[in-house]
């Protein structure tokens, strides 16, 4: 799924607005119950992989969105839409499709050349599954598909990534 910021306008200004937003992705995961397989906060659009479990993928972006705009347009003093038209989506209908998508959502800093490597970008879920550690982000899926043993796993998840 990808969200816009309207008419390319940078979504997130300074790094609370990141903070903001990863906040609202935690809050709204347990109000919607989806599963969060990978994300990444680019300056004027997000990426995130999602499986929805008890909503609808409609209903969970506009949660988000809504919760987002409301307190971004109080923070910067504005009124009006900040994402552009409707979100993006397509389902994943195959493991090859869905590992290259968490591979394609965690290059985008690196294509935009923004860093010099995916790791040294701080908004997005690349860090969780290094860490083994998610609060936001459900790694166990994504790790288990690529091997039983979870430090093979995670070698073989930065080979992926990186590549």
């Amino acid at each position: 799924m990808m969200l816009r910021g309207i008419n390319q306008q940078q979504i997130f200004e300074e790094h609370e607005d990141y903070e903001k937003f990863l906040q609202l992705l935690k809050d709204c995961k347990v109000i919607s119950e989806y599963k969060l397989f990978a994300y990444c906060l680019m300056g004027n659009h997000i990426h995130l992989l999602i499986q929805e479990i008890k909503e609808p993928i409609e209903q969970i972006m506009k949660r988000i969105a809504t919760r987002f705009v409301y307190w971004y347009n109080i923070k910067y003093q504005r009124v009006g839409h900040l994402f552009q038209d409707r979100f993006k989506s397509e389902p994943v209908e195959d493991e090859r499709y869905y590992l290259g998508l968490i591979r394609y959502i965690h290059q985008n800093p690196l294509k935009a050349h923004m860093v010099n490597s995916i790791g040294a970008y701080p908004y997005s879920s690349y860090h969780e599954y290094l860490s083994n550690i998610s609060d936001i982000t459900d790694i166990d899926f994504s790790l288990d598909v690529l091997h039983d043993n979870r430090e093979t796993a995670i070698r073989q998840f930065i080979e992926l990534n990186e590549c």
